[in-house]
């Protein structure tokens, strides 16, 4: 069975920008609904998806942190390269980290990590996460159990270097923290199942930022941006978003 790969997306509505950023073994389709949200309230939204997502498991493990990295930089340029001179970020969990060191290296609006790791204590949680993503997959693919069983395996021990690179990247993010000054909205869902929550409390106490929030989602998972409480969680963007100083 072919399975139809998502795209990036642009969706071009007034001169105020923001990126999209989704999370690890995510793609575009976890930030779509926010896009369209900010869309109808007058917000240019882009979401890129980075190399090896969106594709078949063995894809993901064969792209690095890095190259993810050089993906939301890219993504960034294509909005200034369109002429958006303003431009803000909500990122999804590792998009989150993305995006909170795009917002210590580059000239952002704002910054909304929305359940991000800052610890690399959770392999176990990941690795989990990634397993069921490549099952997933599969099944979709058709494939019997015996043969999905022997290639998920055969991912998880090809996957050693790729999660060491991830930690590394998520430790490094957390040591430039304190470099942020953009005005900063950290999301946390009560019941992510993925990441520690501490990690929000971190980048709160962490950001320099004077414009500062934190917002706590009770009844949600680690995709926030897919759970019960999305509606919620997009007009509380949208608040935040219309709170900053734009130009435009």
């Amino acid at each position: 069975m072919k399975i139809k790969q998502p795209e990036p997306f642009t969706f071009e509505a007034g001169p105020r920008a923001v990126l999209l950023l989704h999370g690890f073994t995510g793609h575009s389709a976890d930030v779509r609904m926010l896009g369209r949200f900010l869309e109808s309230n007058g917000y240019t939204s882009h979401a890129p998806i980075y190399r090896g997502h969106g594709k078949t498991p063995e894809h993901i493990i064969e792209a690095t942190p890095a190259d993810w990295w050089e993906d939301v930089s890219e993504a960034y340029e294509h909005l200034l390269k369109l002429g958006y001179e303003e431009i803000a970020i909500a990122g999804l969990s590792m998009g989150g980290a993305l995006g909170l060191k795009l917002a210590a290296n580059k000239q952002v609006k704002a910054v909304i990590p929305m359940c991000t790791p800052m610890f690399f204590d959770n392999k176990t949680e990941l690795t989990k996460a990634f397993t069921g993503y490549a099952k997933q997959y599969k099944q979709l693919e058709q494939k019997d159990e015996k043969t999905i069983e022997h290639e998920v395996n055969e991912l998880l021990q090809n996957s050693t270097n790729m999660f060491s690179e991830l930690g590394q990247f998520i430790n490094d993010v957390n040591s430039q923290v304190d470099l942020i000054y953009t005005p900063t909205m950290v999301v946390q869902a009560r019941k992510d199942q993925i990441i520690n929550p501490e990690s929000a409390a971190y980048i709160y106490d962490h950001v320099e930022a004077d414009h500062k929030l934190i917002k706590w989602y009770e009844e949600s998972g680690h995709v926030i941006t897919l759970d019960q409480e999305k509606e919620q969680l997009h007009e509380d963007i949208l608040q935040f978003l219309e709170s900053l100083d734009w130009v435009k």
